[in-house]
């Protein structure tokens, strides 16, 4: 018993018991309060497991599995409903939260073949291949890789991302790259077949490179053993891409140059050196290699490997980085020419790679206070002459190529298509699709359920009453914790709309940028006048 404990330590609680109660009624009771107030306490102490989470509070031994069903769970910093984000326990936003480093490098690796396709990418093909490599509808893709990629800006994106959704969760909500954006950026096609691709063994990717390449039984069987599995090193195709050109034996040469171009770019992968043997099925017959869905390749490929690097314990990305440079809304980017004179080209071609000074401890916080007003959210509006919005970017299901199959919901990111965003519903079990070809070919009725739900957007990044509410409880709106000793709540911020004017939006979002960059107070007389610049800005 606590009795001597609680004489002298628990006046208040005999304040709380009325008076004309005895003195023998009066010692249980009390010790019932110290009891039951001393278990609360317990339970809040310890309420946060060793990985960060917030339990389910414990309840009584007869308390039903009902009630404990509906106590809601959580994370510090994260989701306080954990239904939708469901493998953030692993995820990487769980452990920067307690500043916990996936390694020594706090960037991503990230594979990139833009300087190796430049230099061995010719300017001009020779005539007997740009018919085949223009039916094949990969053309563009010689000219839309950058250089170099910048890590930094990379890695802090992609620990946003998640693979229930397919989207980056961003501080005002959800945002993806899109059907459109491939388009625009790549000008690959969107429309067209998955491929389903059969096994390829080593002695078959032998077989296919003596048929298809035009090497000697030898000299295949010598490369592939040397890639201990069914590969092609990008070396050994420039190798033959050469050579067959010296000789004029055009359709090795194409399908070399081919099985080299989407190597390099969109089905790059984590070896940095290799490309599947598989994918020269692809290229088997030169005049009808142009049914596939490129586009949707694109993104199957990279919402893969971002999937794989929003886990804590993948430190390396692949797939096509140049997706992933152009659509953040910070860092730098070099101008190679003016829109207005070049728009037929890809909208990737636009810009070339310029070395950021921001690292990524830098970058976090400018993410978790990007606002509605800092993104450009259809950014290709002027480029509509050259490749019209096509309604299957609103297809809502799974995309797939050979066995990857992934989640494509636009619903959760409707601002981007100039509709007012509302809470969606539940993402896609792909795991579970049967009919994922059907679903695609018969997309127009996703479509019409996933606009028939908005309306056009007013303001460019509009919400519905609650979206953010809910969007809050499910998701986690910043990396960084305010404060070391800060509650968990965040705030749910409201947004203004902005200057409706763009040029003043534009004016608008720089300032605010370079005053975020350098770490600004209103307070400081040093950046007054900037501060008032950007008041203005925002009253257009």
């Amino acid at each position: 018993m606590y009795t001597g404990t609680l004489k002298s330590k628990s006046s208040g609680l005999d304040n709380c018991i009325p008076e004309h109660f005895s003195k023998e009624f009066r010692v249980p009771v009390r010790n019932f309060f110290f009891n039951y107030f001393f278990n609360i306490i317990f339970a809040v102490v310890r309420r946060r497991g060793a990985d960060g989470r917030i339990p389910v509070r414990t309840l009584d031994r007869s308390a039903s599995s009902s009630a404990a069903a509906a106590e809601p769970t959580g994370y510090p910093g994260g989701p306080y409903d954990t239904s939708l984000l469901v493998k953030y326990e692993h995820h990487v936003a769980r452990h920067k939260w307690f500043g916990e480093k996936r390694g020594p490098k706090k960037e991503l690796k990230v594979v990139g073949h833009g300087l190796k396709l430049t230099s061995r990418v010719p300017l001009a093909l020779p005539p007997q291949m740009e018919s085949w490599v223009s039916i094949s509808g990969l053309a563009s893709l010689q000219r839309t890789s950058l250089n170099k990629i910048d890590t930094n800006l990379v890695s802090v994106f992609v620990e946003r991302w998640h693979l229930e959704t397919s989207l980056f969760h961003m501080p005002f909500g959800e945002m993806s790259i899109t059907l459109d954006d491939v388009a625009c950026l790549l000008h690959l096609p969107i429309r067209g077949i998955f491929w389903s691709p059969q096994d390829v063994t080593e002695e078959l990717a032998v077989e296919l490179a003596v048929d298809y390449l035009g090497v000697s039984q030898g000299q295949a069987q010598s490369h592939v053993r040397s890639c201990r599995g069914s590969y092609y090193k990008l070396e050994w195709l420039y190798d033959i891409f050469v050579h067959h050109r010296a000789v004029s034996s055009w359709a090795y040469v194409t399908r070399a140059y081919l099985l080299m171009l989407v190597g390099s770019t969109i089905f790059v992968d984590k070896t940095f050196t290799l490309v599947e043997a598989r994918y020269l099925l692809l290229f088997r017959d030169l005049d009808e290699c142009s049914g596939y869905s490129w586009g949707a390749t694109a993104l199957v490929i990279l919402y893969r490997y971002l999937g794989d690097v929003s886990m804590y314990n993948c430190k390396q990305l692949g797939g096509y980085p140049t997706l992933l440079q152009y659509f953040p809304t910070v860092g730098k980017r070099g101008e190679n020419w003016n829109p207005a004179g070049n728009c037929g080209l890809p909208r990737a071609m636009r810009w070339s790679y310029r070395q950021g000074v921001l690292k990524v401890d830098d970058l976090r916080p400018i993410l978790d206070e990007l606002t509605p007003t800092d993104v450009i959210w259809r950014p290709f509006e002027d480029h509509r002459a050259w490749r019209v919005f096509d309604e299957i970017c609103l297809y809502r299901g799974c995309l797939k190529w050979g066995e990857t199959v992934v989640p494509y919901l636009p619903d959760r990111c409707l601002c981007q298509f100039g509709y007012r965003q509302y809470v969606p519903s539940p993402p896609l079990d792909c795991m579970m699709a049967t009919n994922i070809d059907v679903d695609w070919i018969s997309y127009h009725q996703s479509v019409v359920d996933v606009i028939g739900s908005s309306t056009v957007a007013t303001t460019p990044s509009e919400v519905e009453d609650g979206y953010l509410e809910w969007y809050y409880r499910v998701s986690h709106p910043r990396l960084v914790p305010p404060h070391r000793d800060a509650p968990r709540e965040v705030p749910v911020p409201v947004y203004d709309v902005g200057p409706s004017d763009p040029d003043w939006a534009r004016v608008s979002t720089l300032i605010r940028r370079y005053l975020r960059q350098v770490n600004a107070e209103e307070e400081d007389p040093q950046f007054s006048d900037l501060f008032e610049a950007l008041h203005i800005s925002r009253s257009h």
